[in-house]
């Protein structure tokens, strides 16, 4: 891993003003972002690609699309997908929602998803647009994602073609999965890797347990040996280091933000 490939995500230095954010970028060498929904619509989605692209900014994902399981998803996860492509960016990341309201039939959600991504699919496919399923902590799988390990996001990935639909490996939420690092070859295998992110895990988890994602190094994860897996599996992409923590977002974001880039030239 070098510079070449780090991506910093939005939402690590949030507090950050997208102008400021690629301004720093610059300075520091950091070649690629990754975008969320919502900032970039209050900024202004036109205005924000040509921000990255004066910039020099390569966008290597878009976040997020999914939440199938709730209401009116065909239509925002459609605008995701337009957003991605005046972006510049050729990966949506899907978070793919939990159980819908009233449920607790977690088989019945995750079948849900899977025909959601079907629906999905052939519209990012003309739009040339790939969909990454991200699978999240099991924490996570009632309210925000019922796809929980690799094998499970895999599971329905391997029903479109590879350059269609994929797969996030992101070490927060898969670290501690033993299953894990055989998918990681299984998808590298068939270039399902749509995305690496990064992020440590540090206990005790904050209340709401959403922003508890460490900075690199201060955690439990070895993160250099999932470097190496990934690596191993074939992946040569981007490495976005996605950061949710309310005590790095409470500092000064361009001393954050050199911080995660030495952080992650550590690693």
């Amino acid at each position: 891993m070098n510079l070449d490939r780090f991506s910093i995500n939005q939402m690590t230095v949030k507090q950050l003003p997208l102008p400021a954010l690629a301004a720093h970028c610059i300075r520091l060498g950091i070649p690629g972002i990754g975008l969320w929904r919502e900032p970039v619509q209050e900024y202004g989605v036109e205005a924000a690609a040509r921000l990255v692209r004066d910039a020099g900014l390569a966008v290597t994902t878009l976040c997020r699309g999914g939440f199938f399981t709730g209401d009116a998803w065909l239509e925002s996860n459609r605008e995701a997908i337009d957003e991605c492509v005046v972006l510049g960016t050729d990966t949506l990341v899907l978070v793919s929602g939990g159980l819908p309201a009233g449920s607790r039939d977690l088989s019945a959600a995750r079948a849900r998803i899977a025909d959601a991504i079907g629906e999905l699919a052939p519209y990012a496919a003309q739009r040339g647009v790939r969909l990454a399923i991200e699978p999240l902590h099991p924490m996570f799988a009632s309210d925000r994602c019922a796809v929980s390990t690799l094998d499970q996001a895999l599971a329905i990935a391997e029903e479109f073609p590879a350059d269609q639909v994929g797969v996030v490996v992101d070490t927060y939420h898969l670290w501690w999965d033993d299953r894990a690092p055989a998918a990681v070859a299984r998808a590298g295998a068939a270039g399902r890797i749509h995305s690496f992110q990064l992020a440590d895990w540090t206990t005790p988890l904050p209340a709401g347990v959403l922003n508890g994602r460490g900075q690199l190094g201060t955690g439990a994860i070895d993160l250099a040996a999932w470097c190496a897996r990934v690596a191993e599996a074939g992946y040569t992409g981007p490495v976005e280091v996605e950061l949710f923590n309310d005590e790095l977002w409470e500092r000064d974001g361009v001393e954050v933000l050199e911080e995660t880039l030495g952080a992650f030239l550590a690693v």
